[in-house]
């Protein structure tokens, strides 16, 4: 069991509230930040979000009903840099001024990059944004020649950026993203991945009604047994009524892993790969030697163990110790999905089969859930296994409004 740490900051928007809460009204102004005026059709957007809107001549923009919750107003405009703004709406009616500063090269027509992305590098960005999955295999990207992608061989990291934005379509979900300030970084040192930015969603326009009921129940499908999914049923205390099957993983560093990697590395870089066949032997039970063990407690977790409420009721923690291995027992894994067999962790049982098994690991001491299950901060938890393997594919905004608890739908036959 690697702990592959993927890091997903989506954007950093936070809806407090559902649809029956209160709506408020957001206006404003894009001005240009250096001449006062205003900004005629600029894009308005609250990112992570379906909610956008276009400027009048005066650079006016108006959201009429916002659900009350914080969020990131991006303003966007074509030889300018994003403006961003967070925002807390509740029921009064709020106005805001975003400022956006003229980029260097505004007036230039056409961006001259150095050199092509190499196309072995942009493959394996794709695959890392993208992602694997079976809706995953059903997203595109649009203008991939917007996008910049390099390695650094002597640090072994792939890093990815755009000059405008990614955009991607997802005929799996039916949206449309335009994924802005895209900053990407793999680093397969550290077999860490992140990558965050403001994206936008729009929903797609289906060619049928039968098509529009396939997204629907896509949208349900990739909510169910997602981070979100299992957050939100933390929250509202109902982990096991909604499927999931909390367990305490301890990950126990193994003490002959240093001696036998040291061995392993000076037989390498000594015998350059001319190896006798004792030694073949010697170098491959080296190499089985796990860096840590993995020991899973089989006791459900029960719900205190998992959060922290606060003394009035208002707010709800995610607290843990330890890890956590989720599992959502109400449907099969993609097809798809294959478990990773390492050298790094030796799991104490092999995974179950029929579920979906997860690995959460909480790197601060407590983080606040919202109530439609994301957390204030993103970058407080890092995922692995199956909420690893799920990526673009599985996106949804975060003002998506799963379906009232009942059998899990089926696509339609297309």
């Amino acid at each position: 069991m690697r702990l592959l740490r993927f890091c997903f900051l989506l954007g950093l928007v936070l809806i407090v509230g559902h649809a029956a809460l209160a709506q408020g009204r957001l206006s404003g102004v894009v001005l240009d930040s250096v001449t006062r005026q205003p900004l005629a059709f600029a894009s308005v957007f609250l990112a992570n979000t379906t909610l956008g809107a276009t400027t009048t001549e005066q650079g006016q923009f108006v959201f009429p009903s916002v659900p009350a919750g914080t969020y990131d107003v991006v303003g966007s405009y074509v030889g300018y840099r994003l403006a961003k703004q967070a925002v807390v709406v509740g029921a009064a009616p709020q106005q805001l001024t975003l400022q956006l500063a003229p980029s260097a090269n505004r007036l230039a027509e056409v961006v001259v990059r150095p050199n092509p992305n190499r196309a072995s590098d942009y493959q394996k960005f794709v695959e890392l944004f993208l992602g694997r999955t079976s809706f995953s295999r059903q997203c595109r990207i649009r203008n991939p020649d917007d996008v910049l992608v390099d390695f650094d061989p002597a640090e072994r990291e792939l890093t990815a950026s755009a000059y405008k934005f990614v955009l991607v379509d997802n005929q799996a979900l039916g949206y449309r993203i335009k994924y802005f300030g895209l900053r990407f970084s793999c680093n397969f040192k550290k077999s860490v991945v992140t990558f965050y930015g403001e994206p936008a969603f729009e929903e797609m326009k289906a060619r049928s009604a039968r098509q529009q009921r396939v997204w629907e129940a896509n949208r349900a499908k990739a909510y169910r047994g997602s981070l979100t999914h299992f957050l939100k049923s933390v929250h509202d205390n109902q982990v096991t009524s909604e499927g999931f099957l909390v367990q305490k993983l301890r990950i126990v560093p193994n003490r002959r892993y240093p001696r036998a990697d040291s061995l392993r590395r000076e037989l390498v870089r000594s015998r350059r790969n001319i190896l006798t066949a004792a030694e073949n032997d010697s170098l491959a039970r080296w190499t089985k030697e796990p860096n840590a063990f993995s020991m899973l407690y089989t006791a459900p977790r029960p719900i205190d163990s998992l959060r922290r409420v606060s003394a009035d009721g208002a707010q709800v923690f995610l607290r843990f110790t330890d890890n956590l291995q989720v599992s959502y027992l109400r449907e099969s894994p993609d097809p798809l999905y294959r478990v990773q067999s390492n050298s790094l962790t030796e799991p104490a049982v092999a995974p179950p089969t029929g579920r979906q098994v997860s690995l959460l690991v909480l790197m601060t001491r407590e983080m606040e859930i919202q109530p439609n299950g994301h957390l204030v901060n993103p970058l407080a938890v890092f995922t692995d296994e199956y909420w690893g393997f799920e990526k673009m594919g599985e996106f949804l905004p975060l003002n998506y409004q799963p379906p009232t608890t009942g059998p899990s739908p089926q696509p339609p036959t297309q």
